[in-house]
């Protein structure tokens, strides 16, 4: 068969291929209470100083620091700051303000001596030590009005979150979620809650799939499966082109003669590449279908969940010129080799353990591609690259999952 698209390429021509069919993403104005994990789609500025004034990080005297320097020191107590304090205090030399985490620093005053190290005695306080300078939280130490707290494409986090609250900032400009379709097809699929027969396996992918393209940050909506019938299979396609931003589907797309999402697609369809050099997952079809970016996963569970993060991750990522924040990496010692293809990047399901201060990773459970066992209870996935050996005692980087 002539293959006019490129076929069996490298993960790294995937992946370059894909992000040329990158789809323009339309923004809207969200508040910050429904921000997690968005992705800002311009810049956060402050509206406020933070602090918006000095004031104390303990509890405990606001003084003069001169006034400390030879202890025991004994200072005469004129008042009290506390958080939420309106008028700023002052005090003069020889005296002390009782003061409380948080509120005002008086003027006068540049240092602050917790309250454990004071003895009171009626209107005045003795001090044990010297007072602290760096227990007084200076105006706009932490950021200043007007000052850029996140650039356009950051992914928001509860930490950024609270900031943007302390900053003034109630609504952000987010790029909108893509709308994604998940399609999973064989003729071997029952819906959960059915009874099995012989040859029959619970439809399984397009959970992880839709809980993948959520943790992404997209909203996905998952089909019915699809049976091995070409028609049907166009009749979904066609649906989910005309309301969705990007389809995915799972199963039919190796080389069998009822492969039928890489027939249509190569019938119909227009393919940008099949085939990559990747171990598990090597099958995967991307291509347009109606002008919709499709991406054809392989059928075996650990297949479809391995190229959605090697690929379809990446693609949704650079979209909005983020880097990849649901993959994080660690490099371990490999405990054991690990078997290899040359030329093909390989993601094999790992443990970690620590030994001696040093972290290790061995093989967890058989590694057949059909083991979606292997990948819940493992810790992580190699990446071998293509002329790596994933030898015994090579240090090797880890795909946390």
């Amino acid at each position: 068969m002539s293959k006019q698209y490129p076929y069996f390429i490298s993960l790294d021509e995937a992946v370059s291929i894909c992000n040329e069919y990158q789809i323009k993403r339309s923004t809207e104005t969200i508040s910050i209470s429904n921000a997690l994990s968005r992705v800002l789609a311009t810049s956060v500025i402050a509206k406020v100083d933070d602090p918006g004034f000095d004031n104390s990080s303990m509890d405990g005297f606001a003084v003069l620091h001169a006034d400390t320097l030879k202890v025991p020191a004994k200072l005469t107590i004129v008042g009290v700051s506390n958080a939420g304090t309106k008028e700023q205090p002052c005090i003069e030399k020889g005296e002390a303000l009782r003061i409380m985490t948080g509120g005002p620093m008086p003027s006068g005053a540049d240092s602050i001596i917790p309250i454990e190290l004071c003895t009171i005695e009626g209107d005045e306080v003795i001090l044990q030590e010297p007072s602290k300078p760096n227990y007084v939280r200076k105006k706009g130490e932490n950021f200043t009005q007007q000052q850029e707290l996140f650039p356009a494409g950051t992914i928001m986090s509860p930490e950024k979150i609270s900031l943007c609250a302390a900053a003034g900032i109630s609504e952000i400009t987010v790029y909108k979620k893509l709308k994604i379709a998940v399609i999973s097809t064989g003729d071997e699929l029952k819906n959960l809650g059915d009874e099995l027969t012989f040859g029959q396996i619970y439809e399984s992918n397009s959970y992880g799939l839709k809980s993948l393209i959520e943790m992404y940050g997209h909203e996905a909506t998952r089909f019915p499966y699809v049976i091995d019938d070409i028609k049907l299979l166009r009749e979904a396609l066609d649906d989910a082109a005309k309301n969705f931003d990007c389809i995915i589907t799972s199963g039919g797309v190796s080389m069998g003669d009822r492969d039928f999402v890489r027939i249509i697609m190569e019938q119909e369809g227009e393919i940008k590449f099949w085939r990559v050099k990747m171990r598990p997952g090597s099958p995967p079809i991307f291509g347009l279908w109606n002008g919709t970016p499709i991406f054809g996963l392989p059928g075996n569970p650990v297949s479809s969940h391995v190229v959605f993060r090697a690929i379809v991750g990446k693609w949704l990522t650079a979209s909005t010129n983020t880097s990849d924040y649901n993959s994080k990496y660690i490099s371990a010692t490999l405990s054991e080799d690990i078997k290899t293809q040359s030329g093909f990047t390989t993601f094999r399901r790992v443990e970690l353990f620590e030994k001696s201060g040093i972290t290790y990773a061995r093989l967890k459970g058989h590694q057949g591609s059909g083991n979606i066992a292997g990948i819940a209870q493992s810790d992580g996935l190699t990446v071998i690259l293509p002329d790596e050996k994933g030898r015994k005692g090579d240090v090797c980087k880890i795909l946390l999952l």
